[in-house]
């Protein structure tokens, strides 16, 4: 099975708040994959916007995307550009 594994930094004003999350969903939901998202201690699965936002990811917080499956290296370069490009936020 594929297994991908980046270190993110979190660079939205806002951090992976509740919109932030939701758009982190779509996008991991369009994937044959599982992706995880750790921050220190918590984790959560990309498919939750709650457990997303219990992560408190502000801006300058560094997640680890784990991300197995099938299309598992695609999903985790949708969601990094999604972080990248700041959840497409006009900051």
């Amino acid at each position: 099975m594929n297994r991908f594994e980046k270190q993110i930094v979190i660079v939205n004003k806002l951090g992976l708040h509740a919109r932030a999350a939701t758009e982190l969903v779509k996008v991991a939901n369009q994937y044959d994959a599982d992706v995880t998202l750790q921050q220190g201690e918590k984790s959560a699965s990309a498919n939750s916007v709650l457990g997303l936002m219990m992560l408190e990811s502000s801006q300058g917080k560094e997640v680890t995307v784990i991300s197995e499956g099938a299309d598992a290296e695609a999903a985790l370069t949708a969601i990094e550009k999604l972080i990248v490009e700041k959840f497409h936020e006009d900051e």
